[in-house]
């Protein structure tokens, strides 16, 4: 790693200059994954790039897709600690910044920069059909089955491995849980008008989230934030199968297609599917995704479980992670890293998605990152602080 800093949390979303649009059209969800997830995006010629003081500065013309805390991939310098993955930390007009440990001077060679993909490899493709794993050696080797042939939505289910792109085995959902896979929406009208998303990984673990009703007012932002990877096992030694597939159960973007997504933490839902279970026995296996403590049905950012926000007390924000736990009981199996509950209420009143709040105590040091969540309401009317909910993402990192 040329980098001073640990790159493997990657962030992503609209707002980025040159980032891939998703829109109510077959194959949108595809196009963005291959370029966030695999490829990666923006690729551009800078005018120059010089090291002074510890920070490397690349010069370019026009707009980049970089924002601080993303990480991007440098190419063609003769200064080699340059090339790689870095962590951007100041961009403005026409330049970007990250840090180094190069000394002092100006880089030469045929150099280019792009956003850095997550690290997730295309296995197998179709018409509007596509299978990933990611890349990392360390990881379950899970496959995430994505069928993009519908306008709204996505289909997907997970599988322990694929030999070509409509056959694997392992499927989780299984079809006598889930026939034809799982819904991930994508906007409630079909249509090319962009809607709102973002993504954010480790490359073993990404979390997608998505307001599908922005493509009728920019003012519908309640989103649903799926997931698709590996967890942070509690059983010494690993797990095997700790691979997680969080997904809808309905087709109706318009109405609760945020149903059983990881921000609306739901004990009566299980909506996130593994392989097996943890001792590796069986097949497909349902849980629920609750914060720790949980006891009834809770909203991140909606339900006032711990009161409202700012805490009347410290003034602060409650951030709790968030376990996957048997469908029998509420044991934990393990923690969604970089995922972060709210259990306090109004947090849409303060935060917005790509709002920036400093972590505290155990999270000193990260820097989180806002994303919209539902209260299990329609997806194509306005958000209030009532039914639009705030999840937060370290986007820091390292989450493992």
């Amino acid at each position: 790693m040329a980098s001073v800093v640990d790159t493997s949390v990657k962030n992503f979303n609209s707002t980025m200059a040159g980032a891939p649009a998703l829109s109510g059209t077959a194959g949108s969800w595809i196009a963005l994954f291959d370029a966030v997830g695999v490829n990666g995006f923006d690729l551009k010629t800078p005018t120059s790039l010089s090291v002074a003081g510890g920070v490397a500065t690349l010069s370019f013309t026009g707009s980049h897709s970089a924002q601080v805390d993303s990480v991007i991939a440098v190419s063609g310098s003769s200064i080699a600690a340059l090339n790689g993955e870095q962590k951007v930390t100041a961009v403005g007009a026409g330049f970007v910044k990250f840090a180094t440990a190069a000394a002092d001077g100006v880089a030469s060679g045929s150099i280019s920069f792009k956003m850095a993909p997550l690290g997730f490899s295309k296995l197998f493709a179709g018409p509007n059909l596509a299978a990933y794993r990611s890349s990392d050696m360390t990881s379950t080797n899970c496959v995430l089955r994505v069928d993009d042939t519908s306008a709204q939505f996505a289909r997907v289910v997970g599988y322990e491995s694929m030999s070509d792109i409509n056959t694997g085995v392992g499927a989780f959902p299984s079809a006598s849980q889930m026939a034809g896979g799982g819904y991930w929406a994508k906007s409630v009208n079909s249509n090319a008008t962009a809607v709102s998303w973002f993504l954010i990984g480790d490359g073993r673990i990404f979390y997608f989230g998505v307001s599908p009703g922005y493509s009728s007012s920019t003012a519908n932002l309640i989103g649903s934030i799926r997931c698709f990877g590996d967890i942070v096992p509690e059983r010494p030694g690993g797990d095997a199968y700790g691979c997680v597939l969080n997904y809808g159960v309905t087709s109706s973007p318009t109405a609760s297609m945020s149903d059983g997504e990881i921000g609306s933490a739901q004990i009566t839902q299980f909506q996130t599917a593994m392989p097996r279970e943890y001792t590796g026995l069986g097949s497909a296996v349902l849980n629920s995704v609750l914060y720790l403590g949980q006891t009834s049905n809770n909203y991140s950012g909606v339900t006032g479980g711990m009161g409202s926000f700012p805490s009347k007390a410290s003034g602060g924000l409650w951030l709790l992670a968030k376990a996957v736990c048997g469908s029998g009981d509420s044991t934990p199996r393990g923690i969604l890293p970089g995922c972060y509950h709210v259990p306090q209420s109004g947090v849409f009143t303060s935060f917005k998605q790509g709002d920036v709040a400093p972590g505290a105590d155990m999270l000193a040091g990260r820097n989180l990152v806002a994303a919209y969540n539902s209260a299990a309401v329609a997806m194509s009317i306005a958000a209030t602080a009532a039914n639009c909910g705030i999840s937060f993402f370290d986007r820091t990192g390292p989450w493992r």
